[in-house]
């Protein structure tokens, strides 16, 4: 039995309980070695967003700080890290020095006495990203309806977002108190936030909220008319308009895994 099967259900279910709270974790898996080295390839562990290992083992001590700055790494970004970590003589030879990035793997030294080379795959699991869905209107009742088919979060209030969570807010009150709503979307940066309604329409609420001491970049900032342009008239289609327009804006940011 290897390493990765011993440890399969246990890091199944910390995974799990993990998920269950929206808490970002990440996986590592040795994927090649060279030399002396304590744990081999296929060798895996659950890392916490902190970078610490709760479950399984990638050998002794000769990785875990090089294995922590890449998590966090990988947490900020979204984004898999491919660490590597040998000998400083062996990195000479190669002229390459710690820290270094090459062909997307990050190099660290291996001060270790085995003088081995650990190549350690890092891949983040963020939570889900959150879409604050302000207002009742058919738009607003129609989104709330299709984000969690595409694994997004809902929440219908501005609450406090999960570490290295996303958030998008829409305003979709559609006459229904525009204006509170939209200073409460712009009381603090979010990842991004757009307004249901004409262009027209926000310019006008744009110098009130000026009035009210919002910051103008913030204001600047706002997507409206809300969506991609794909000539929506109904609720459901406009609602369609700005989760494609979310899920564009997802992927194409340097934040595009989640739990």
């Amino acid at each position: 039995m290897t390493q990765a099967e011993i440890f399969s259900t246990d890091l199944s279910m910390a995974a799990q309980q993990l998920r269950d709270k929206d808490e970002p974790f990440a996986f590592a898996t040795i994927v090649r070695t060279a030399g002396s080295t304590a744990a081999k390839p296929g060798a895996k562990a659950l890392l916490s967003a902190d970078g610490t290992i709760l479950q399984g083992w990638l050998g002794g001590g000769c990785t875990r700080g090089a294995v922590k700055r890449a998590t966090l790494q990988a947490l900020r970004d979204g984004k898999p890290q491919l660490v590597s970590v040998a000998p400083e003589d062996l990195l000479a030879k190669k002229g390459i020095a710690a820290g270094d990035t090459i062909d997307g793997t990050r190099f660290a030294r291996n001060g270790c006495p085995s003088r081995g080379t650990v190549d350690i795959f890092i891949e983040p699991c963020l939570p889900a990203p959150q879409l604050v869905v302000l207002g009742a209107s058919p738009v607003a009742q129609a989104l709330s309806s299709f984000a969690p088919q595409f694994h997004w979060s809902v929440a219908a209030t501005l609450a406090q977002k999960k570490p290295h969570q996303q958030q998008f807010v829409v305003v979709a009150t559609q006459g229904q108190g525009d204006l509170d709503a939209l200073k409460s979307a712009l009381s603090e940066k979010k990842d991004h936030v757009a307004f249901v309604g004409s262009r027209r329409k926000y310019a006008v609420l744009a110098e009130k909220l000026v009035a009210a001491g919002i910051d103008r970049s913030l204001i600047e900032s706002v997507q409206a008319p809300a969506g991609l342009n794909l000539g929506a008239v109904t609720p459901e289609e406009i609602a369609l308009s700005i989760l494609a327009q979310f899920v564009q804006i997802r992927r194409m940011a340097v934040k595009p895994s989640h739990a």
